[in-house]
């Protein structure tokens, strides 16, 4: 039995490739709210080239495409098809099955191994997490090791491919599943909930995910700007629900995306204040406190209904080493009601910075505060 060998996949893993080509289109993101990212990323693959968009506000997926297949050079007829058919032959030429090459017999041999693996799977890979990370060829065949969103996993060749079509197939289904079942269907919001409520963020993803681009558009029409309060207020909701579980996955520009969005959405409405609450709470899961804190105030202003909103400004104080502000926070957090315990902390750590500077400024504060509740109301008289 000769020994396995086993080539490092480094030199031909494609990882990042989509977002570094997005870098150098000026109109990269605009494609991507329109076709959806990935199909914006099959068609790149499969060598169609999008010369014009015409797009169809009411319904996205009647936008019509107008394309060519082929070298520049070709001078190839521009085809012009509606979105929905665009990504249906993109599919098609995506998940069509084919020969896999000899394996390469040295791991210099960049091109062979990226011939035996297929340059299509190289380039789906990444859209779905996966990371290939080595080459192992023996008597039963070609396996690829790989980590899917964090995972390893282990696969032979063919399995891996088979598996890719799956994904694709499984993101035109959902696409169209979106579509066909109304894209923004306000029933949705409900079910939203309780997948949130349960913690079934995958749920939430499933139902919503295809809802920021459709609304991104409608929004700039006439009849987004004339949508009744109580729609606004449900799609705002639904939303926020998308983007807390873009949170939960990590995904903090798509998170932030979604829920600024969603903050157009909802205006001064009276759930204005809880979405706000939960991009203030994105930028500082994310890192960002500085920026977490706008949010987080107009929230408080809006009268978000959810108190954690008043722990999670003192934190962002916090962070900025804006400890007076935290304990300000923490104070009319508990004349506004909030119980004593869920700002307890913000409270105590605040003290801990401040020091003996925290009695003279609580002092001066109790003595302000008697002064206003002592004196009498200024005369209106001439």
């Amino acid at each position: 039995m000769s020994e396995p060998r086993q080539f490092s996949l480094a030199a031909v893993r494609t990882d990042g490739w989509f977002e570094r080509i997005g870098e150098t289109i000026g109109s990269f993101q605009a494609l991507c709210d329109i076709l959806g990212p990935r199909f914006f990323a099959f068609a790149m693959i499969t060598g169609a080239r999008i010369t014009a968009l015409t797009v169809d506000r009411r319904v996205p997926d009647n936008t019509m495409v107008d394309f060519t297949v082929g070298d520049e050079s070709e001078n190839n007829d521009t085809q012009r098809v509606p979105l929905s058919e665009f990504r249906k032959r993109l599919v098609s030429a995506l998940v069509k099955d084919e020969p896999i090459p000899a394996a390469p017999e040295r791991d210099t041999d960049v091109e062979g191994i990226q011939q035996h693996l297929g340059v299509r799977y190289l380039l789906l890979a990444p859209l779905f997490g996966y990371v290939l990370q080595t080459l192992v060829i023996d008597e039963d065949g070609s396996r690829v090791e790989v980590t899917h969103d964090g995972v390893e996993e282990g696969y032979q060749l063919s399995a891996l491919r088979a598996r890719l079509r799956t994904h694709v197939r499984q993101e035109h289904e959902r696409v169209a599943r979106g579509q066909n079942d109304g894209a923004i269907d306000l029933g949705r919001v409900s079910e939203a909930e309780d997948a949130a409520a349960a913690g079934d963020h995958r749920r939430v993803a499933e139902l919503l995910g295809a809802w920021p681009a459709p609304l991104a558009i409608f929004l700039r029409t006439p009849e987004g700007q004339g949508l009744g309060q109580e729609a606004r207020e449900t799609v705002a909701r639904g939303l926020s629900l998308l983007g807390s579980a873009c949170v939960e996955f990590e995904d903090f520009d798509k998170a932030e995306e979604i829920l600024r969005l969603a903050v157009q959405y909802a205006g001064d409405g009276p759930g204005a204040g809880d979405v706000y609450y939960r991009l203030g709470l994105a930028l500082l899961v994310h890192g960002r406190a500085g920026e977490a804190i706008g949010p987080l105030r107009r929230a408080v202003a809006l009268e978000a209904t959810d108190p954690g909103v008043w722990t999670t400004l003192g934190r962002a104080f916090l962070e900025r080493e804006r400890n007076l502000a935290a304990l300000a926070v923490a104070r009319a957090a508990i004349k506004r009601g909030v119980a004593p315990e869920l700002v307890e902390s913000i409270l105590a750590e605040a003290k801990g910075r401040l020091g003996d500077s925290y009695q003279v400024w609580f002092s001066f504060i109790e003595e302000s505060e008697s002064k206003d509740r002592l004196s009498p109301p200024e005369s209106t008289a001439g």
